[in-house]
């Protein structure tokens, strides 16, 4: 079976391939895009880093491949829908540079605590400016972590040790998690009012997205340093400019950006109180070998064994029972993200019912189809079928999963109900039909909502008027409603609103519904 690597990879992964029966090793990185579509034709496996881009144009032209590997945490080269589409597995390597992020991080922190860059690129050109390069102490500071992950924690433990103050943002980790971890947890205002330094720890995605804006970073405490080696995107680049250039942020440490490689024109390339690297967080000998060594491992257990290990897309299961189970774990994922999306901050426990005829299989990958779905808006892509319930358990998140023949009118049923910090909430799902699947109660409302795409989760005063208002906003917009449900609370006065709409609603459409005093909440869902 013909194994192509097309990115730069280390020779104790090389020699994982070289060693396998019946494993032919193609390595040939830096491909051309033309010179990829050729030479996938014909490979059974596709091994690859963050150079090549897994497209549907190479996915269709590999007409034998059956798995595709990622040396690494990051998906953003693959099509995942295409692969998904085309039957293809998708694996990576979730923590093979967990340490080497965090070491990454607090050796930006001492940097620029100490301005140790500017320092060394002053004395090799001739300087003795001793007195120019005071730098602060970090014993006694106050760091401020958003995002309580496994990087984050290994930056907290670490922090601590050098005798730093620690507060935690993180919306998603349970008050009990947060003290384990002897850090203080509070909101995102406090943090940034109170901590000497910032450093970022979450995924991007609607939540985090230049989580420090323009208003934000003007709420910073003064003389503030952010470091930042999560990913690009979570800071605004040119209010951090500004914020620095005005004074009020001492300085920055960046070792991702918005747009990689940096435009020239960057604001926060020309600043010297801003430290740049070019992506090194997992750049380290150790962590290139740790990644490229166990994704070819688990490519030759694939493709030699037919074994499953921190696959992105399909649980640890035979491919004769994916076949049969998969509609039933695309459900339990969609409504594990439904529920994250919609309520699931400071989660403490879970409790997953399986009822009437998806009993007859087993449920285990159901249950982690589920774990992966809510947790992945949480924590990000580091989130595969492997490693969910682990993450799930380092959170403090329990779970409880119970089974019953009776499904209350359905066939079959799934009901997740979580105990949060807004108190505790459910979401049920059932298939009609292959690959038919329907959301049919939310908390004590009966409804019917496909979960997939662009879901609009409205909580409003049952009362004239509402509905109209909501079309009306939506077709201002230009957003074209798919499909529409409404139920009623058995008290009166209450209702919940369930719109599937064929594109993506833009936030100020959403804060304009918000506004109006009958809705009392509007949700965005993304299936």
């Amino acid at each position: 079976m013909k194994v192509l690597v097309s990115d730069n990879f280390s020779p104790a992964g090389l020699e994982v391939f070289k060693q396998a029966e019946g494993i032919e090793l193609c390595y040939h990185p830096g491909l051309s895009p033309e010179d990829l579509l050729k030479e996938v034709a014909d490979a059974d496996a596709l091994v690859v880093r963050g150079g090549t881009q897994v497209t549907e144009e190479v996915l269709r032209a590999a007409t034998r491949l059956k798995v595709v590997g990622r040396a690494g945490i990051g998906i953003e080269n693959m099509d995942l829908a295409a692969a998904n589409r085309k039957g293809v597995v998708v694996m990576n390597t979730p923590f093979g540079s967990t340490t080497t992020t965090a070491e990454h991080t607090i050796a930006m922190l001492m940097a620029l605590a100490r301005q140790i860059p500017l320092a060394s690129q002053s004395t090799k050109s001739g300087h003795w400016e001793k007195d120019r390069f005071t730098g602060v102490e970090i014993a006694g500071k106050t760091l401020g972590v958003i995002g309580g992950g496994k990087i984050g924690r290994l930056v907290i433990e670490t922090a601590l040790c050098l005798k730093m103050r620690v507060l935690l943002y993180d919306p998603y980790l349970s008050g009990e998690m947060a003290r384990q971890l002897m850090a203080e947890q509070v909101d995102l205002d406090d943090l940034l009012q109170r901590s000497d330094f910032i450093t970022l720890h979450v995924p991007l995605n609607s939540e985090t997205v230049n989580i420090l804006d323009e208003e934000s970073l003007q709420r910073v405490k003064p003389g503030c340093r952010i470091i930042n080696c999560a990913i690009g995107g979570l800071i605004d680049e040119d209010a951090l400019a500004r914020g620095i250039t005005s004074g009020r942020i001492a300085g920055a440490a960046l070792d991702v950006f918005s747009k990689e490689p940096p435009h020239k024109d960057n604001p926060l390339l020309s600043l010297p109180q801003v430290i740049c690297t070019p992506h090194l967080r997992a750049a380290t000998t150790d962590a290139q070998i740790n990644v490229t060594v166990q994704v070819a491992r688990q490519i030759v257990d694939f493709l030699l064994r037919g074994n499953i290990v921190n696959a992105i897309n399909v649980p640890s299961i035979s491919a004769e029972l994916l076949a049969v189970m998969k509609p039933y774990i695309d459900l339990a994922g969609r409504l594990g993200s439904f529920q994250a999306q919609l309520c699931a901050r400071g989660l403490e426990k879970l409790t997953i019912e399986y009822a009437g005829s998806v009993t007859d299989f087993p449920t285990e990958p159901l249950t982690l189809s589920l774990l992966k779905g809510l947790l992945t808006p949480m924590i990000g892509s580091m989130v595969n079928y492997v490693n969910a319930p682990h993450l799930a358990e380092e959170r403090g998140i329990k779970v409880l999963e119970t089974r019953s023949k009776a499904s209350e009118g359905f066939a079959n049923m799934i009901r997740l109900t979580v105990h949060c910090a807004d108190g505790v909430r459910s979401v049920c799902g059932a298939l009609f039909g292959e690959e038919d699947y329907r959301i049919v109660r939310v908390d004590d409302y009966p409804v019917e909502a496909v979960p997939d795409g662009h879901l609009l989760v409205l909580h409003n005063d049952d009362r004239p008027g509402v509905i109209g208002f909501i079309g009306y906003t939506l077709a201002e917009a230009g957003i074209n409603v798919a499909m529409m449900n409404l139920s009623r609370r058995k008290i009166k006065g209450r209702a919940i609103s369930l719109i599937n709409v064929d594109s993506e609603i833009p936030e100020a459409v959403l804060t304009n519904m918000r506004n109006n005093a009958h809705i009392l909440s509007a949700v965005q869902v993304r299936l």
